[in-house]
């Protein structure tokens, strides 16, 4: 999965990369160069006392030491415009990738490992891309150019050579077959600590209703000290590692002094030969230090290549068509024909055999109790998940067969939890419509009972005020009004209301609906709803028990031929009669 994600992000860099490639190969040419013209200065300047020749020489040395600084610097900086290129890329395609999911999908992953997949995961490919670029692509030229350079030196020292790579590739082997499992780990105590954290700032408010800080502080101290424990075992192995290379280094080098010493000694080597023979034999070993640092990377990066790799092959369960119908204008006549829909894994649908149509024009409510499927049928009519069985048609047309962006631009949604982004109040409201002016701004908000506390913001122009993320420095009902101006703002074909009014107080629920009535007298209006006097005067009703139409009509007529309808009715009049 690695090289294969990384071969197809590479590939719109791939001029960049054979410029560093190019620069790589002069740099690493120009440092294994210097060695060479160092012992021909001492060989044949220092030896014979010929200062012209150490002069030349020595210029020699200045010019190529400057190449190679200037190779390298321009190297390192293509490797680092190449690495921050692929980790651009990739964020974006999973970013892509994820907007596409259904809630199906987005169940599956969850919105923890997801954040870690697009954050610490991409950043390990980037950071492995610029160490390739940077090192492993140095490595193989300096280890074999520097064997070869050493060869012209001394043939008779070659075995210290051979000794010292086979140990150290030994060693560096047994070191990062114990990291592979450490990373894929550490990668997925990763989400937890992620997954914790989000959970706890989210419910901070019933954390601290319940006095469960300390309970909480130790579920995440409990899941922090797993994580700890395995960056310390890899912080271990890799403590280890640098301390070996130097050993083999150090140990290589005391070799080749000792039986160089005596090459010498004997007249078959000079002195000259013998100091380059110790820089090759730096050169060589730190090329493979080098190409192990690198090596310690991959396996973090190979898990986080799958985890990445997971996301980006996962295809959505809602699927755009291949020939999608373009309607040049939708009238917005909803008509469900025996629809069921299942969970991955269920025993039992959650809605089976629904049945029903809404007009434009008219308000179609939905009600039942909980987990009778209400959401879950509402979600089906913008695709957000696609039906299990039979079909459900906006003006004759399966929305399966309608491309995806005209049905959610012709469907205005306001979700049963109501969420803003963080901004302003205006550009939430210009969601759905960015060309909206402040005029349409301030009509959806009159109509959707927001203006008095919007107007009543500190600012010059109110509709400047900022919003948190989430919507959190404003009240519930405050929020829910805000949604429902945005959905307004749109214009939309069909009005979706997700149980939108259940945070209102009663005369305020009354007014909006008052003010609703004229603004979608065109559109068709679905509401699910919890209270019976939210929809009391909705055109049709239908009444959903167990994922089940149980009944279809108005309220008087549901009141004397749906049994369920009528015990919903009589408990929430129970209810204010004791209020």
């Amino acid at each position: 999965m690695l090289t294969r994600l990384l071969r197809r992000q590479l590939r719109p860099y791939l001029g960049l990369v054979a410029l560093v490639l190019v620069l790589q190969l002069v740099a690493t040419l120009a440092s294994l160069w210097l060695p060479s013209l160092n012992a021909d200065i001492i060989d044949f300047g220092i030896a014979r006392g010929d200062t012209d020749y150490i002069w030349r020489t020595g210029a020699v040395m200045l010019a190529v030491s400057a190449v190679q600084a200037v190779a390298q610097v321009a190297a390192t900086w293509g490797a680092a415009r190449t690495s921050m290129g692929v980790g651009k890329d990739l964020r974006a395609g999973v970013f892509d990738r994820v907007l596409s999911f259904s809630s199906r999908e987005l169940g599956q992953f969850g919105a923890p490992t997801l954040i870690t997949r697009n954050t610490n995961d991409v950043q390990q490919l980037q950071q492995l891309t610029f160490m390739v670029l940077v090192m492993l692509v140095a490595a193989p030229i300096t280890g074999i150019g520097g064997v070869i350079m050493a060869m012209r030196q001394d043939v008779g020292l070659s075995w210290l050579i051979a000794v010292a790579v086979v140990v150290l590739l030994g060693g560096m082997a047994l070191i990062i077959r114990r990291m592979v499992p450490l990373f894929r780990a550490q990668q997925k105590e990763l989400d937890s600590v992620n997954r914790i954290l989000r959970e706890q700032i989210t419910g901070i408010r019933v954390v601290r209703a319940f006095t469960r800080e300390p309970e909480e502080t130790e579920r995440f101290r409990t899941t922090n000290h797993a994580l700890t424990g395995i960056g310390l075992q890899v912080g271990d192995l890799m403590a280890l590692m640098f301390p070996f290379v130097m050993l083999i280094m150090n140990l290589s080098s005391v070799g080749v002094i000792w039986f160089g010493a005596q090459r010498v000694d004997s007249g078959a080597m000079e002195v000259g030969a013998l100091t380059a023979y110790i820089s090759y034999l730096i050169q060589i070993l730190m090329s493979i230090m080098m190409a192990t640092m690198v090596a310690t990377m991959i396996p973090r990066a190979s898990v986080s290549a799958e985890r990445i790799g997971e996301v980006l092959e996962t295809s959505t369960s809602v699927e755009e068509p291949t020939a999608p119908h373009r309607p040049g204008e939708l009238h917005g006549v909803v008509e469900l024909k025996d629809v069921d829909f299942s969970y991955p894994g269920a025993e039992v649908p959650v809605l089976h055999d629904v049945s029903f149509t809404a007009r434009p024009g008219t308000t179609t409510a939905i009600v039942g109790g909980t987990g009778s499927g209400k959401t879950t049928l509402l979600r089906l009519l913008p695709r957000l998940a696609d039906v299990s069985d039979g079909q459900i048609l906006i003006d004759g047309v399966d929305v399966r067969d309608l491309a995806p962006a005209d049905l959610w631009s012709r469907v205005g949604i306001v979700p049963q939890r109501p969420y803003l982004f963080s901004g302003t109040v205006a550009t939430n409201l210009r969601f759905g419509n960015p060309d909206a002016t402040d005029d349409e701004l301030w009509e959806a908000l009159r109509v959707a009972q927001a203006e008095d506390f919007v107007r009543a913001f500190p600012e010059e122009n109110p509709l400047d005020h900022p919003i948190a993320q989430g919507g959190t420095n404003v009240s519930g009902g405050q929020r829910q009004r805000l949604c429902i101006a945005r959905a307004l703002v749109a214009r939309p074909t069909i009005y979706l209301f997700d149980d939108s009014f259940s945070a209102l107080d009663l005369a305020t629920d009354a007014r909006l609906r008052a003010a609703l009535k004229p603004h979608t007298e065109e559109s068709t209006v679905i509401v699910v709803a919890q209270r019976i006097s939210t929809i009391v005067d909705a055109e049709q009703i239908v009444v959903i028990d167990e994922g089940r139409v149980v009944g279809i009509g108005r309220h008087e007529e549901l009141l004397d031929s749906c049994q369920e309808y009528a015990e919903i009715a009589r408990s929430q009049e129970h209810a204010e009669a004791s209020a």
